[in-house]
């Protein structure tokens, strides 16, 4: 070398166990190439195979495998079928009864709709079949295992703060 410092010098045996790119490595960082310390590194590095480049499971994923395997792992599939029950309600039970109709709750496997009137309410329970096993087709995860069918809010004279007891004045309409 021409800066009059000397390489030091390794045993006869060192280059034959370390190779000379991690030998000239450890030079370099002021450490001393001793085939004992390469071989410890050596094994470390065998048993840690999750960073080590072209081993199983290492291949680049897409976004919707990572997603769809983070929602597996957390156990959101189910809530996030039923979810999918109610964002395409229109495509499970039709553009006609979704203009009227509603999902509103799901409990225990049941799922309520609510209807615009009870003629609809009505109709929806003669199609109730045929609804339960479209939203089974599509989304198995759901749970859905029944279909409940409401008719419209409307006010109830039974109670309130202007309630009597029996009948009241509604006795005599004619």
């Amino acid at each position: 070398m021409t800066d009059g410092v000397d390489p030091p010098v390794l045993p006869a045996s060192v280059p034959d166990r370390i190779p000379e790119t991690v030998a000239t490595y450890l030079r370099l960082r002021g450490l001393d190439p001793s085939p004992r310390a390469y071989r410890k590194r050596r094994r470390r590095r065998g048993e840690d195979d999750e960073n080590q480049p072209f081993t199983p499971g290492r291949d680049p994923h897409g976004i919707g495998d990572v997603l769809s395997a983070l929602t597996r792992e957390s156990g959101w599939e189910p809530q996030l079928a039923r979810e999918d029950v109610v964002r395409a309600w229109d495509e499970v039970a039709g553009a006609d009864t979704a203009k009227r109709t509603r999902p509103v709750a799901f409990a225990d496997g049941v799922l309520t709709v609510q209807a615009d009137s009870t003629a609809w309410a009505k109709q929806l329970q003669l199609m109730r079949a045929q609804i339960l096993s479209e939203i089974v087709r599509r989304y198995p995860e759901a749970g859905v295992d029944s279909i409940r069918f409401l008719g419209p809010d409307v006010p109830s004279w039974k109670w309130g703060p202007r309630t009597i007891p029996g009948r009241g004045p509604r006795d005599t309409y004619g």
